[in-house]
Protein backbone atom coordinates (compact mmCIF):
# COMPACT_ATOMS: atom_id res chain seq x y z
CA UNK A 1 0.00 0.00 0.00
CA UNK A 2 1.18 3.21 -0.95
CA UNK A 3 -0.72 5.03 1.78
CA UNK A 4 -2.73 7.06 -0.74
CA UNK A 5 -6.29 6.85 -0.61
CA UNK A 6 -7.56 5.09 -3.13
CA UNK A 7 -10.74 6.11 -4.68
CA UNK A 8 -13.38 3.71 -6.78
CA UNK A 9 -15.51 4.82 -8.98
CA UNK A 10 -16.53 5.20 -12.41
CA UNK A 11 -14.24 7.23 -14.42
CA UNK A 12 -16.05 10.46 -14.76
CA UNK A 13 -17.22 13.16 -12.57
CA UNK A 14 -20.68 11.50 -11.33
CA UNK A 15 -20.53 11.23 -6.96
CA UNK A 16 -16.32 11.29 -6.63
CA UNK A 17 -16.13 14.49 -8.46
CA UNK A 18 -16.58 16.62 -5.15
CA UNK A 19 -14.01 14.29 -3.34
CA UNK A 20 -11.61 14.50 -5.96
CA UNK A 21 -11.96 17.90 -5.83
CA UNK A 22 -11.50 18.21 -1.42
CA UNK A 23 -8.68 15.93 -1.74
CA UNK A 24 -6.76 17.67 -4.69
CA UNK A 25 -7.38 21.38 -2.95
CA UNK A 26 -5.78 19.71 0.33
CA UNK A 27 -2.87 18.73 -1.82
CA UNK A 28 -3.30 15.02 -1.20
CA UNK A 29 -2.43 12.53 -4.04
CA UNK A 30 -4.91 9.72 -4.60
CA UNK A 31 -5.01 6.67 -6.45
CA UNK A 32 -8.47 5.57 -8.28
CA UNK A 33 -9.91 2.25 -9.70
CA UNK A 34 -12.21 2.94 -12.64
CA UNK A 35 -15.60 0.33 -12.36
CA UNK A 36 -16.24 -0.26 -16.09
CA UNK A 37 -18.35 -3.76 -15.83
CA UNK A 38 -21.42 -4.90 -13.78
CA UNK A 39 -19.19 -7.93 -12.53
CA UNK A 40 -16.77 -5.61 -10.93
CA UNK A 41 -19.02 -3.44 -8.96
CA UNK A 42 -21.35 -6.90 -7.87
CA UNK A 43 -17.87 -8.36 -6.49
CA UNK A 44 -17.40 -4.74 -4.17
CA UNK A 45 -20.35 -5.75 -2.86
CA UNK A 46 -20.09 -9.65 -2.51
CA UNK A 47 -16.96 -8.63 -0.96
CA UNK A 48 -18.32 -6.31 1.79
CA UNK A 49 -16.58 -3.23 0.10
CA UNK A 50 -19.67 -1.66 -0.14
CA UNK A 51 -21.60 -0.83 3.25
CA UNK A 52 -25.00 0.25 1.20
CA UNK A 53 -24.07 -1.40 -2.07
CA UNK A 54 -22.88 2.05 -3.64
CA UNK A 55 -19.96 3.92 -4.80
CA UNK A 56 -18.56 6.24 -4.35
CA UNK A 57 -15.65 4.16 -2.09
CA UNK A 58 -12.41 5.61 -0.59
CA UNK A 59 -9.91 3.81 1.01
CA UNK A 60 -8.60 5.79 3.26
CA UNK A 61 -6.51 5.34 6.87
CA UNK A 62 -7.34 2.18 7.54
CA UNK A 63 -10.86 2.68 6.53
CA UNK A 64 -13.34 1.36 3.55
CA UNK A 65 -15.65 4.65 3.73
CA UNK A 66 -19.33 5.13 1.76
CA UNK A 67 -21.55 7.90 1.53
CA UNK A 68 -20.43 10.80 -0.46
CA UNK A 69 -21.18 12.93 2.35
CA UNK A 70 -19.44 10.76 5.13
CA UNK A 71 -16.53 11.13 3.33
CA UNK A 72 -16.25 14.61 2.39
CA UNK A 73 -16.95 15.09 6.27
CA UNK A 74 -13.84 13.24 7.11
CA UNK A 75 -10.98 14.54 4.67
CA UNK A 76 -12.66 17.89 5.44
CA UNK A 77 -12.01 17.02 9.48
CA UNK A 78 -8.64 15.50 8.66
CA UNK A 79 -6.72 18.19 6.94
CA UNK A 80 -8.65 21.06 8.76
CA UNK A 81 -11.27 22.58 6.54
CA UNK A 82 -14.12 22.28 8.73
CA UNK A 83 -13.48 25.39 10.53
CA UNK A 84 -12.43 26.09 13.93
CA UNK A 85 -15.38 25.20 16.36
CA UNK A 86 -19.03 23.97 16.31
CA UNK A 87 -20.57 27.04 14.97
CA UNK A 88 -18.10 27.38 11.55
CA UNK A 89 -18.17 23.58 11.52
CA UNK A 90 -22.69 24.49 11.25
CA UNK A 91 -22.18 27.39 9.09
CA UNK A 92 -19.62 24.99 6.66
CA UNK A 93 -22.62 22.31 6.29
CA UNK A 94 -25.11 24.49 5.88
CA UNK A 95 -23.26 26.15 2.44
CA UNK A 96 -22.02 22.73 1.38
CA UNK A 97 -25.91 21.58 1.67
CA UNK A 98 -26.34 24.07 -0.58
CA UNK A 99 -24.66 23.70 -2.95
CA UNK A 100 -25.17 19.86 -3.20
CA UNK A 101 -28.67 20.71 -3.96
CA UNK A 102 -27.46 22.60 -6.78
CA UNK A 103 -24.66 19.82 -7.59
CA UNK A 104 -27.68 17.31 -7.30
CA UNK A 105 -29.13 19.10 -10.78
CA UNK A 106 -25.61 19.25 -12.30
CA UNK A 107 -25.25 15.41 -11.64
CA UNK A 108 -28.76 14.36 -12.71
CA UNK A 109 -28.41 16.78 -16.47
CA UNK A 110 -26.58 13.99 -18.42
CA UNK A 111 -28.90 10.93 -17.66
CA UNK A 112 -31.91 14.04 -19.18
CA UNK A 113 -33.90 12.51 -21.69
CA UNK A 114 -33.81 14.84 -24.76
CA UNK A 115 -36.40 16.27 -24.98
CA UNK A 116 -36.02 17.26 -21.33
CA UNK A 117 -32.63 19.09 -21.95
CA UNK A 118 -33.64 22.33 -22.94
CA UNK A 119 -36.04 22.61 -20.16
CA UNK A 120 -33.74 21.04 -17.03
CA UNK A 121 -31.08 23.40 -18.44
CA UNK A 122 -33.21 26.53 -17.58
CA UNK A 123 -33.82 25.08 -13.95
CA UNK A 124 -30.30 24.63 -13.61
CA UNK A 125 -30.01 28.39 -14.25
CA UNK A 126 -32.70 29.19 -12.66
CA UNK A 127 -31.66 27.90 -9.34
CA UNK A 128 -28.05 28.79 -9.54
CA UNK A 129 -28.99 32.51 -10.68
CA UNK A 130 -32.10 33.02 -8.09
CA UNK A 131 -31.37 30.94 -5.27
CA UNK A 132 -27.89 29.60 -4.81
CA UNK A 133 -25.25 32.16 -5.95
CA UNK A 134 -27.04 35.04 -4.53
CA UNK A 135 -26.98 33.53 -1.12
CA UNK A 136 -23.04 33.36 -1.58
CA UNK A 137 -22.47 36.88 -3.21
CA UNK A 138 -24.24 38.21 -0.30
CA UNK A 139 -21.92 36.31 2.76
CA UNK A 140 -18.83 37.83 0.89
CA UNK A 141 -20.10 41.23 0.28
CA UNK A 142 -21.00 41.50 3.89
CA UNK A 143 -18.10 40.24 5.19
CA UNK A 144 -15.67 41.33 2.64
CA UNK A 145 -13.23 38.66 3.16
CA UNK A 146 -11.71 36.06 1.11
CA UNK A 147 -13.06 33.32 2.06
CA UNK A 148 -16.81 32.01 2.88
CA UNK A 149 -16.35 31.00 6.80
CA UNK A 150 -13.97 32.42 9.63
CA UNK A 151 -11.83 34.44 6.74
CA UNK A 152 -10.40 30.85 5.98
CA UNK A 153 -10.32 28.69 3.26
CA UNK A 154 -12.71 25.87 3.86
CA UNK A 155 -14.80 23.07 2.45
CA UNK A 156 -17.25 24.99 1.36
CA UNK A 157 -14.92 27.09 -0.76
CA UNK A 158 -14.01 24.19 -2.46
CA UNK A 159 -17.58 23.39 -3.19
CA UNK A 160 -18.68 26.42 -4.49
CA UNK A 161 -15.74 26.58 -6.77
CA UNK A 162 -16.61 23.07 -8.41
CA UNK A 163 -20.00 24.59 -8.62
CA UNK A 164 -19.32 27.94 -10.51
CA UNK A 165 -17.30 26.00 -13.07
CA UNK A 166 -19.69 23.54 -13.72
CA UNK A 167 -22.42 25.86 -13.81
CA UNK A 168 -20.43 28.25 -15.82
CA UNK A 169 -20.11 24.92 -18.54
CA UNK A 170 -23.27 25.30 -19.24
CA UNK A 171 -24.21 28.95 -19.01
CA UNK A 172 -20.88 30.73 -19.64
CA UNK A 173 -22.35 34.13 -18.20
CA UNK A 174 -24.07 32.50 -15.41
CA UNK A 175 -21.53 35.21 -12.95
CA UNK A 176 -22.64 38.16 -14.86
CA UNK A 177 -24.93 39.59 -12.18
CA UNK A 178 -22.15 38.34 -9.36
CA UNK A 179 -18.96 40.43 -9.63
CA UNK A 180 -18.49 39.21 -5.44
CA UNK A 181 -18.24 35.53 -7.22
CA UNK A 182 -16.35 36.56 -9.87
CA UNK A 183 -13.79 37.56 -7.86
CA UNK A 184 -13.72 34.92 -5.51
CA UNK A 185 -13.88 32.67 -8.63
CA UNK A 186 -10.76 33.75 -10.05
CA UNK A 187 -8.35 33.85 -6.27
CA UNK A 188 -9.70 30.18 -5.83
CA UNK A 189 -9.13 29.33 -9.55
CA UNK A 190 -5.14 30.66 -8.63
CA UNK A 191 -4.75 28.95 -4.97
CA UNK A 192 -2.09 26.74 -6.27
CA UNK A 193 -3.49 23.31 -5.15
CA UNK A 194 -6.53 24.11 -6.89
CA UNK A 195 -4.65 25.50 -10.27
CA UNK A 196 -2.57 22.50 -10.34
CA UNK A 197 -6.26 20.29 -10.15
CA UNK A 198 -7.63 22.77 -13.13
CA UNK A 199 -4.37 21.85 -15.31
CA UNK A 200 -4.88 19.31 -18.28
CA UNK A 201 -3.59 16.20 -17.17
CA UNK A 202 -4.74 15.94 -13.29
CA UNK A 203 -6.81 13.72 -11.87
CA UNK A 204 -9.90 16.10 -12.77
CA UNK A 205 -12.93 14.45 -15.14
CA UNK A 206 -13.81 16.32 -18.40
CA UNK A 207 -18.35 16.98 -18.77
CA UNK A 208 -19.48 13.93 -18.75
CA UNK A 209 -20.15 12.37 -22.46
CA UNK A 210 -22.79 9.87 -23.82
CA UNK A 211 -19.97 7.23 -23.35
CA UNK A 212 -20.03 8.24 -19.43
CA UNK A 213 -23.64 7.60 -19.63
CA UNK A 214 -23.86 4.61 -21.47
CA UNK A 215 -21.16 3.14 -18.35
CA UNK A 216 -22.89 4.30 -15.66
CA UNK A 217 -25.92 2.52 -17.10
CA UNK A 218 -24.27 -0.78 -17.66
CA UNK A 219 -22.30 -1.01 -14.35
CA UNK A 220 -25.03 -0.24 -11.84
CA UNK A 221 -28.29 -2.04 -14.32
CA UNK A 222 -30.42 -3.81 -12.26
Amino acid sequence: MSGKPRLTYLNGRGRMESIRWLLAAAGVEFEEVYLETKEQYDKLIKDGFLLFQQVPLVEIDGMKMVQTRAIMSYIAGKYNLHGKDLKERALIDMYVEGISDLMQMILMFPFSPPDAKEKNLESIKERATNRYFPVFEKVLKQHGQDFLVGNKFSWADVQLIEAILAVEEKVPDVLSGFPQLQVFKTKMSNMPTIKKFLQPGSPRKPPPDAHYVETVLKVFKK
